[in-house]
């Protein structure tokens, strides 16, 4: 056997091209897909959440046993908090996704997913299985399961202990059992991830019966990559960068434990026994076998297309084999790796980033065989339009390529969209119609192109997605996804706008042209309750990606409401109601989202006092922005230049959510803050999370975070010190202010503090104590210093009256 070179791989992450760019595999990680390749098994690791999953479990069985090893989450992460930018929800949701494929290419596992919406925070399951549709998110576990068919399945976390963890949490592991139990053919046995964590200290693990559990030793080293598992677990873990979750790898042996669950308890550490991963477990395996196992043994790693002629012959014996499940998962694995082995390089690059459905493109085609492998390009079928028939021999490294001319897409391209968000969904579930797909990450292919070749004799197609690239001074080549766009797209510059009088005020529209030369007309609907003038403002856009800002006037009843503003763009009779949001990271590919493009209006009668307020951004909110409406003037602090004469100009001074989290300076610069507060300023902070606190020292008082919330946004909320002014004045505040709240009502609580300050509310959650940590207030010198864990963060980016009107009261207090 020729000895697998040692060679450090360096994980390279980050570029904003790097999934989007043709896959290059070297020689070493040819003979990686070779070793999966003949591994006939697989591991599902289940959780709830992106950054639920154990990556250096993972990582082990991927490149340990170099079993095919997948993540399911049971949501996309939506419900979170966001440490890198604005974006909550389901962009939250899509930056999470992309975080979690990273992680993947680094591991080497697969993803998938459920219908599943994180809703936010709950504190068991039964209050998760309320707002999720339990028999749908149960009937995608279970399309996962016999989609990928593992034979070893891995919770996360322990079904038998509802309300010690997050709702979605438990719920994970019982969706998983509730799954098994109805599968005919069913996964060799079922395991929980367990740790001292669960036992609640390391001391309590350690006397622990361990009768039930299997132990492994994970943290082996790969010569071939110059890493040890749990340092490449780790720069997979730290690929959640919106949620701050940067690892430090470690060396040396450590343990993970199983306890099992269902089927029988292996009697050594490895978990696959007595199932059989060879090519033996098929009908017509064996000789696929030992032909691949041969190539295995012998491989070349300085010329690897020696193996070409075997391989084919292995890819043949594959298609007849009577098993489609492995026929089709092992025909792909073979397929990438004769391209690999080739040297193949195919790409489709399209000349514009994005189109319309009616405009003309060209795309440019390269196929290069960088191998002495006897190639033909038979032929190249684009976006499943004709086949482009060329029959050409691809030589030795000689680059063939042409462009196909005047393409234009086929009515049944729709627009670019990520596909769980093309539907209208509810609180707890995103909408796919398309069942093949639900359970995905993304669409890998939605664009494809497909490249017949002849190799060796036998025909095989390879499907590449439609890509753009183009070279930018400072990274060089940079690759970005081909998308279809309207005509045009438009947007309010203020999603809620305030009319806290019966003044009109200005709506400002941003038109966005996707095409060159388009005209047409921009109109606002809403019911009947506003007054919008004019009915409709013409435009005409002359040059694509330009941009045309129109000015609509709304005047608004004298009733309190809040009501939707639907934006039409018209052309020639065609309606156009979208919104182009594009998230544009470099550790991820750049993300498309066409939502309905629509504001919120809100006729409220709120008070204010004391204009100029300095914010102090945290981990990224729009809590200042939305203070805009009620005409706050607004002034974003920079972290360092904090110092007490830059702040006595500010009535107020707001920390942005998390700041005492992610803000060094905090360290040393809140005696600042606290001094300013003495001369008598109004300080509000916002929640921060007990974990990674840079001070403890957060208040001029004795304060204890915890994690306390109430995640019933409708919970009941009493008045604790009804004569307090910030329930009367300039607004006076009733239990009304708190109906229609989004997601949850607050979290990270307080749970102690001292007799300085003045609880305001109570509230909590079904079965549970009163929490009275959401607002609380202290006179310190002659200002006032405010700490609460309230969601104003939610709610003002979703009009809701009543958080408007208490943060007005907040900012107001004398």
């Amino acid at each position: 056997m020729i000895k697998k070179i040692t060679l450090i791989v360096l994980l390279v992450v980050g570029f904003k091209s790097f999934s989007q760019a043709p896959k290059k595999p070297s020689s070493n990680e040819i003979y990686e897909q070779i070793e999966k390749l003949n591994f006939l098994g697989k591991v599902l690791y289940v959780a709830a959440h992106p950054d639920d999953e154990n990556t250096r479990l993972i990582s082990y069985f991927s490149n340990h046993y170099h079993a095919e090893t997948a993540y399911l989450s049971l949501t996309r992460g939506d419900g979170g908090q966001n440490l890198i930018g604005n974006e909550l929800r389901e962009k939250l949701g899509a930056i999470r996704t992309q975080e979690l494929l990273a992680a993947r290419r680094i591991d080497g596992g697969k993803q998938f997913f459920t219908r599943a919406n994180d809703f936010g925070y709950s504190k068991e399951p039964n209050e998760t299985f309320a707002i999720w549709n339990k028999q749908e998110v149960l009937e995608d576990v279970i399309q996962t399961i016999t989609t990928f068919q593992p034979d070893i399945i891995i919770n996360r976390f322990n079904h038998k202990t509802p309300g010690t963890t997050h709702g979605h949490h438990t719920a994970s592991a019982i969706l998983s059992l509730e799954a098994y139990e109805v599968l005919k053919t069913k996964p060799k046995r079922v395991f929980f991830n367990t740790s001292w964590w669960f036992y609640g200290s390391q001391e309590n693990f350690n006397k622990a019966d361990k009768s039930n559990l299997v132990a492994i030793d994970a943290n082996v080293y790969f010569a071939s990559k110059g890493l040890s598992n749990y340092e490449i677990a780790a720069l997979s873990r730290s690929q959640h960068k919106c949620q701050g979750f940067g690892t430090t790898g470690s060396r040396g042996s450590e343990a993970e434990y199983l306890e099992l669950l269902k089927g029988e308890m292996p009697t050594s550490g490895n978990i696959f026994e007595g199932i059989d991963t060879s090519w033996n477990r098929i009908e017509g395996g064996k000789e696929i076998g030992i032909i691949l196992h041969k190539v295995q043994e012998n491989f070349n790693f300085n010329n690897p297309s020696v193996h070409i002629p075997e391989l084919i012959k292995a890819y043949n014996l594959i298609s007849n084999l009577k098993n489609d499940h492995w026929k089709i998962t092992k025909q792909k694995q073979l397929s990438s790796i004769i391209e690999a082995c080739s040297g193949l390089y195919l790409e489709a690059v399209s000349s514009h980033e994005s189109v319309t459905k009616l405009e003309d493109f060209s795309i440019n085609i390269e196929a290069t065989n960088r191998s002495n492998t006897q190639v033909k390009l038979i032929s190249v079928n684009v976006l499943n339009t004709n086949d482009v028939v060329k029959n050409e021999n691809i030589k030795n490294n000689t680059n063939f390529s042409f462009s196909i001319d005047k393409v234009r897409l086929p009515g049944s391209f729709d627009y670019s969209n990520l596909f769980w968000l093309k539907e209208k969904a509810t609180v707890g579930m995103y909408t796919v119609s398309n069942k093949s797909i639900r359970i995905l990450p993304q669409e890998e292919l939605q664009y494809p192109v497909v490249f017949k070749l002849n190799i060796e004799g036998e025909n095989i197609e390879f499907v590449k997605n439609l890509v753009y690239k183009k070279n930018m001074p400072e990274s060089g080549e940079t690759y970005m996804p081909f998308t279809i766009l309207p005509e045009v797209t438009t947007e309010a510059l203020n999603k809620v706008t305030i009319f806290n009088s019966n003044q009109p005020k200005e709506f400002k529209v941003k038109i966005k042209a996707h095409k060159d030369n388009v005209s047409g007309f921009v109109k606002l609907q809403a019911d009947d309750n506003w007054t919008i003038s004019p009915k409709q403002i013409p435009f005409s856009i002359n040059t694509k990606n330009e941009e045309q800002t129109v000015v609509f006037t709304i005047t608004p009843s004298e009733k309190e409401i809040t009501s939707n503003l639907n934006i039409i763009a018209n052309i020639n009779g065609n309606e156009i109601n979208k919104e182009l949001v594009q998230i544009d990271y470099a550790h991820i590919p750049k993300q498309t989202i066409l939502q309905n493009s629509e504001a919120k209006i809100v006729r409220l009668n709120v008070q204010t006092k004391g204009k100029n307020i300095g914010y102090l951004m945290g981990a990224g909110d729009e809590v200042a922005k939305n203070l805009e409406n009620l005409d706050f003037n607004i002034t974003y602090l920079d972290p360092n230049e904090l110092t007490l004469e830059n702040l006595e100009k500010f009535d107020a001074v707001i920390l942005g959510i998390r700041a005492f989290n992610v803000i060094e300076e905090l360290k040393y610069k809140n005696k600042i803050l606290f001094d300013y507060v003495q001369n008598g300023g109004n300080l509000i902070v916002q929640y921060n999370t007990t974990n990674n606190l840079l001070t403890n020292e957060i208040a001029p008082y004795n304060i204890k975070l915890s994690r306390d919330r109430v995640t019933n946004e409708n919970a009941t909320v009493t008045f604790l010190s009804t004569n307090h002014q910030v329930l009367n004045k300039p607004n006076k505040i009733t239990t009304e202010d708190f109906k229609n709240w989004v997601q949850e009502q607050g979290l990270y609580y307080p749970s102690e503090w001292s007799d300085e300050f003045i609880p305001i509310l109570a509230s909590n959650d079904e079965g549970e104590s009163a929490k009275k940590g959401a607002l609380l207030i202290a006179k310190y010198g002659k200002g006032n210093y405010i700490y609460t864990g309230l969601s104003f963060f939610r709610e003002l980016p979703e009009g809701v009256s009543g958080a408007y009107r208490l943060l007005a009261n907040i900012i107001a207090l004398e």
